[in-house]
């Protein structure tokens, strides 16, 4: 399945409005699912989270578990010292060493699927993908998949704010024919599939081209090719006096409440950014994707995706130091270091749970791919490292360790679908909590633990 890029009329129907409305409120079982989200609460203030993903798998060994004295595995870059006394980062990452009071770092990351495709699937809901092939072909983008965080959110929690409980920046994951999956609500149906933005904010015209659900919903070109900040103000007139003309239904009003409220005008106004902000992000296309993501959730919207570049991004089977040092962490390491300090000088450091993460590692070998005679590291999805600050985590900790080559978890591992459970208790969802699936079995939510060690130490 893939975007459709679908031209909008000059004038604003009944049809158009239930696009632009995203589906994601209409036709609810309405008792039943009263029922599911009285349940799912789990009790504690809802917070929000920022998952910042490692498109393709990056290198844990190359940046926040480096293995200086095996000479096979520890690759190009120096080692520095962190602000935790005895840890150390590689060179490439010294903003984030100088923050590491902030973070708490999981070394043992673990789980046995090398493949992007449904190793993504894990990492973006949470759950593993329910096999269906090798191929893939059989992998991709499917409604038989687990929801992503936002749509089971707004399944069990929707949004009363006048805006999506998920937006993914600053493009969905698509190469060619196939579509990652884990970015849409999967069996829990388009009606409460993400918001997905696809243009760069590091552009001067920064537009969003548009604000997109999966499978071809879009309100994208809500009015010729203009972007999201135009054509909201535009519309607003013609959304009033269709309201007036128009019998809403609850669910209806609030998709019209979505698209006409101020607030989805604010939170993508990154021009009210000072200049100075966002130099400190970085002016590229990562830096300015994670300040956008400090606008959504300052804005309202409990859970962003921020994908660190296009699919696979991070795959380095080739060039793995050049393109590291010079394309892939630079983006990285200015723009989470930015983010954090941003959202402690805001206040907002406790209440939001920042994610720094992709589907697997790398392999402790280097290897040379093909007729490439740059080496690289393979996937690695034995042992990673996942990076989490804020939303009452306790930083400046390693938790778990990984042997003397970065292969294997040393201590005791941790699975993404804990990552899920952790997400899903940050927004103030029990991890436990029954949902339906396309059979309209109730099924639990996630299977994992949230991570507990990452608040105790």
């Amino acid at each position: 399945m893939h975007f459709e890029n679908t031209k909008t009329a000059h004038s604003l129907d009944r049809r158009h409005l239930l696009q632009v409305g995203c589906s994601s409120f209409l036709g609810l079982s309405l008792p039943r699912l009263a029922s599911l989200r009285a349940s799912s609460n789990n009790g504690r203030p809802s917070k929000s989270v920022i998952l910042v993903f490692q498109t393709g798998g990056g290198s844990h060994i190359d940046t926040f578990d480096p293995k200086p004295e095996s000479s096979n595995v520890k690759g190009e870059f120096a080692t520095i010292d962190t602000m935790i006394p005895g840890v150390q980062f590689t060179e490439h990452v010294s903003r984030l060493a100088a923050r590491a009071d902030k973070l708490a770092i999981i070394r043992s990351m673990a789980h046995g699927d090398n493949r992007h495709l449904s190793g993504t699937h894990n990492t973006l809901t949470g759950m593993p993908q329910v096999f269906r092939g090798d191929s893939n072909e059989d992998k991709e983008l499917s409604r038989l998949d687990w929801p992503c965080y936002g749509g089971a959110l707004e399944y069990l929690r929707p949004s009363s704010s006048g805006l999506p409980c998920q937006v993914t920046v600053p493009q969905p994951l698509i190469e060619g024919t196939l579509t990652w999956p884990g970015q849409h609500s999967g069996f829990l149906g388009p009606k409460y599939d993400p918001f997905q933005v696809n243009s760069d904010p590091n552009n001067v015209d920064f537009r969003v081209d548009g604000i997109q659900l999966l499978e071809g919903i879009t309100t994208s070109r809500l009015q010729d090719r203009k972007g999201l900040l135009s054509d909201l103000n535009r519309q607003r007139t013609a959304l009033d006096g269709l309201a007036r003309k128009t019998q809403f239904t609850s669910q209806q009003e609030a998709a019209f409440s979505m698209l006409a409220s101020g607030k989805m005008t604010s939170a993508f106004d990154i021009s009210k950014e000072s200049d100075k902000t966002r130099d400190q992000y970085g002016r590229s296309k990562m830096g300015q994707s994670l300040l956008l993501a400090r606008r959504l959730v300052e804005h309202g919207v409990p859970y962003v995706q921020a994908n660190m570049g296009h699919v696979q991004s991070w795959d380095t089977h080739s060039d793995n130091f050049p393109r590291l040092k010079n394309q892939l962490l630079p983006g990285v390491d200015t723009g989470v270091s930015a983010l954090l300090d941003d959202l402690e000088s805001r206040n907002m450091l406790d209440d939001v749970l920042v994610v720094l993460v992709g589907e697997f590692g790398r392999t402790p070998s280097i290897t040379k791919n093909g007729d490439n005679p740059v080496p690289g590291r393979g996937h690695w999805a034995p042992c990673y490292t996942a990076v989490f600050a804020g939303g009452g985590v306790r930083g400046g900790q390693v938790i778990g360790k990984s042997d003397k080559d970065g292969g294997y978890p040393a201590s005791t591992s941790y699975h993404p679908n804990d990552i899920g459970a952790t997400i899903y208790h940050t927004l103030g969802v029990d991890p436990t909590s029954t949902i339906v699936d396309e059979q309209d079995r109730p099924i639990h939510l996630n299977r994992g633990k949230r991570l507990d060690v990452l608040y105790t130490g």
